[in-house]
């Protein structure tokens, strides 16, 4: 069984599991205010392990079980030991804002595997810069593009600070993907993204 389907399945358990119990929920979850002792750090990762919902749990995980799939193929992605790596590492350092953010905020809660999702799509992003992601499952966008409208709209969205989205999270979980690849995978170090960024597809280029 692949990384990519344990991670799935494991999500899945726990998060079905506290759906009906919210004091394993409330255990779970990132909470700042109640994370003033290192004993209470654990709640970064595990709050990657439950959602506010099944439509909130589905579009997580159908979004790992694709992105994750791809990344985890040794032959042109980063293998399951990598990802895996990647993924818990990505919801840790995700979540490590909104901590610091809130920590005196009493009702300030969060949760979901945001985070570490957003990670593996941005590290697929970073080897496949041209290849197409499609929106809502129809509207094919080129990676690259889809990067920086998605970082842009998260970043913004982060900055007004309503609703009820932690775009904190997937603004970070994004930049860290990217920072992943860069820094611990690619042993060019940004020339081999760079040279892919100036080699589009040829579809992409203007002809004579």
């Amino acid at each position: 069984m692949s990384v990519t389907i344990i991670l799935i399945v494991i999500t899945v358990i726990i998060s079905f599991l506290a759906f009906s119990n919210e004091k394993m929920l409330n255990e779970l979850l990132l909470w700042p205010s109640k994370m003033h002792s290192p004993a209470q750090y654990y709640r970064l990762l595990t709050s990657g392990f439950v959602h506010a919902d099944q439509m909130h749990l589905a579009f997580n995980m159908i979004t790992l079980y694709f992105f994750g799939d791809i990344l985890e193929n040794p032959n042109y992605g980063i293998g399951g030991d990598k990802l895996l790596l990647l993924y818990l590492t990505g919801i840790i350092i995700a979540g490590i804002p909104s901590f610091i953010k809130h920590r005196n905020h009493t009702g300030y809660r969060s949760l979901g595997a945001s985070g570490g999702v957003a990670a593996v799509v941005f590290a697929m992003i970073y080897i496949f810069p041209w290849q197409n992601i499609y929106l809502f499952f129809s509207l094919p966008i080129p990676c690259i593009l889809y990067a920086i409208l998605y970082l842009a709209y998260t970043a913004y969205m982060a900055r007004r600070g309503d609703g009820r989205v932690n775009h904190d999270a997937h603004f970070w979980g994004s930049v860290y993907g990217l920072l992943f690849m860069l820094v611990i995978i690619d042993p060019s170090h940004g020339a081999y993204f760079w040279d892919q960024l100036r080699n589009p597809p040829t579809f992409f280029r203007s002809g004579r």
